[in-house]
């Protein structure tokens, strides 16, 4: 069903851990080409590109900090110097970096939150504008959040906020770039089972948040594979663009 994927260039953003991890992976067993960004989890980003290698795959490292949007774009264009090109880009690297209410919130961790998770989306996908340009073609997978919807939990408010900006941006740039033979759409997981929780949510938070999933359990980084394989692929997504898909296990339905 993947063979399409033999041989692709995909860079995805934050895939040391978590479901960038797990995405690269998939693709990477699928023949994939793939960059594995990180920022600070060398070790760990190193061990995604080890398991790719080991199970016959083609894998790199590439490292920096997205947040920075001039290092945002110089990513991607190493990535692309790396592989002799770039067909996939996976905007995924993110994080809450804690839970602040309102009267807590500063002009500080606003900064902080709004550019790793919104500014590194609108740099990595124009550096990649370039690129795609000169090949006729492109396809940018966005990770949003089910926060983007439902507004996220206590303390999660800017970090909600910045993964609807994501969600929106996603529409508005298939529109902009869908002429020019590049498509933009964007995952948006649900209540997932990884160290994100693990750092920020509390075991009675995320039973608060299981009792609301009517598969009745949290997902897990492999659940959410499937929607960004499906997105990778023209075969099967080509007339897909401009949609958010929801993982969630019924969690959060339109």
């Amino acid at each position: 069903m993947f063979e399409e994927l033999e041989g692709k260039r995909v860079l995805i953003t934050g895939a040391s851990r978590g479901i960038g991890a797990a995405v690269a992976r998939s693709l990477g067993r699928n023949g994939a080409i793939v960059i594995v960004h990180y920022y600070a989890s060398e070790a760990a980003a190193r061990g995604v590109v080890d398991d790719i290698v080991n199970a016959g795959g083609r894998a790199m490292l590439v490292q920096g900090d997205v947040s920075l949007g001039s290092e945002a774009a110089a990513i991607v264009e190493r990535a692309a110097e790396q592989m002799g090109g770039l067909d996939v880009l996976i905007n995924n690297a993110g994080d809450m970096l804690g839970r602040v209410g309102l009267e807590e919130m500063d002009d500080v961790q606003y900064d902080r939150v709004m550019d790793l998770n919104a500014r590194s989306v609108v740099a990595a996908s124009r550096a990649a504008l370039s690129i795609f340009r000169c090949q006729g073609g492109g396809n940018i997978i966005h990770t949003s959040s089910i926060a983007a919807r439902n507004g996220g939990g206590s303390g999660a408010g800017l970090y909600a906020s910045a993964k609807g900006f994501v969600s929106t941006l996603t529409r508005n740039m298939a529109k902009e770039l869908a002429a020019e033979g590049i498509r933009v759409n964007a995952v948006a997981p649900g209540t997932i089972a990884t160290d994100f929780h693990g750092r920020y949510s509390s075991d009675a938070q995320l039973e608060a948040a299981r009792s609301t999933i009517p598969m009745g359990r949290l997902g897990t980084a492999d659940d959410c594979v499937g929607a960004y394989l499906f997105l990778a692929t023209d075969a099967l997504s080509a007339y897909v663009t401009g949609q958010v898909i929801e993982v969630n296990g019924g969690q959060l339905t339109p």
